[in-house]
C-alpha cells in the first residue's frame, strides 16, 4: 500500500530577479527513508532546501505536508509542520555546552521560573540514546572541545529532541574524516529507521550511494530525475548531474520528472 509522503513538492518555482533558481520541480521524501538531493554546484540546492524550510517563500507550485498543501510564510511555519533543517554550519554555540545547545531559545523552566537544569539534561540524553549515539561521552561537554562528527551529531540530535517529521541534513560530512563521516552516516541511517524523512544534500556519491533510498538530481534549476537508488548506478547519477538527460536511464516520465516510483 501506497503510504502518503512527509513532504511533496509539486511544480515549485523561484527566481529573484531575472534569475530563474527552481522551475517545475517535483521532489518526493517519504517518512523512514533518505532522500538524496545532489546536483553541480548552482543547480538550486541551496534555494530548494530554503524554500522547505520557508527561508524563501515559492512564486508558485505548492508545498505538501502529510499530503495537505501549506504556506510557508517563514521557518516558523516550516518548523510548525515538522522541518527541520542542520545548514554546514550547524548554528550551534562554541562556548556552551551540548545541553544548553539542544535547548537554547526552548530552555525549559521551573515553576519557580528558573532553569530545569535536570529534565533538559535527562532529554538530551535521552535523545542522544533514541539514536544509539556513543561518540558523546556526557552532555555537559563544551562545543567548542567536540569534533567535527560529534558537532553534527549534537545538531542532528537536536533535531530528533524537538520531534521533527522532516530533517534536512546540508553536506553533513563535507568537513570530516573517514572514521568521522562513517559514524554520521550511520547516525543517518539510523535517523531514517526511526521513521523520520530525512532529505540529505550531498556532493559526495559515495555517502550518497551509501545511505540513500531515492536520489533527486538537480541541473541548472529543474528537476531531472528523482530515482530509486537500487535502480540506477553512480556513474548514470554523475552523468545526470553534468548533462541534466535522463532518456538513457530508462527512466518512466514520472521518475524524470522528479517523482521515484
Amino acid at each position: 500500500m501506497t503510504t502518503i509522503p512527509a513532504l511533496e513538492l509539486r511544480g515549485v518555482d523561484k527566481s529573484f530577479g531575472p534569475v530563474r533558481a527552481l522551475s517545475s520541480v517535483n521532489l518526493t521524501a517519504r517518512a523512514g527513508e533518505v532522500t538524496a538531493l545532489v546536483g553541480d554546484n548552482g543547480a538550486g540546492k541551496s534555494t530548494l532546501i530554503k524554500c522547505i524550510g520557508g527561508i524563501h517563500r515559492v512564486d508558485a507550485g505548492e508545498l505538501v505536508f502529510d499530503g495537505s498543501p501549506r504556506t510557508l510564510t517563514g521557518p516558523r511555519d516550516a518548523a510548525q509542520f515538522g522541518v527541520a533543517i542542520v545548514y554546514q554550519d550547524l548554528a550551534l554555540c562554541d562556548n556552551l555546552d551540548i545541553t544548553d545547545n539542544m535547548f537554547l531559545g526552548r530552555e525549559e523552566v521551573t515553576r519557580r521560573g528558573t532553569l530545569d537544569v535536570n529534565t533538559m539534561e535527562k532529554q538530551a540524553r535521552r535523545a542522544l540514546d533514541a539514536l544509539s549515539v556513543r561518540t558523546v561521552r556526557s552532555v555537559h561537554q563544551v562545543v567548542a572541545n567536540l569534533s567535527g562528527g560529534q558537532r553534527q551529531t549534537v545538531a542532528i540530535a537536536k533535531a530528533v529532541l524537538w520531534k521533527a517529521k522532516i530533517v534536512v541534513l546540508d553536506e553533513p560530512t563535507a568537513a570530516l574524516g573517514v572514521v568521522q563521516t562513517e559514524q554520521v552516516l550511520d547516525l543517518v541511517r539510523r535517523l531514517a529507521d526511526q521513521g523520520v524523512a530525512v532529505i540529505l544534500v550531498s556532493h559526495n556519491m559515495n555517502d550518497v550511494m551509501r545511505v540513500a533510498d531515492s536520489i533527486g538530481v538537480l541541473y541548472l534549476g529543474r528537476m531531472a530525475a528523482q530515482v530509486k537508488r537500487v535502480d540506477v548506478t553512480q556513474t548514470q547519477i554523475v552523468e545526470l548531474i553534468t548533462t541534466g538527460r535522463s532518456g538513457d536511464l530508462g527512466l518512466s516520465s514520472a521518475e524524470s520528472a522528479g517523482v521515484a516510483t
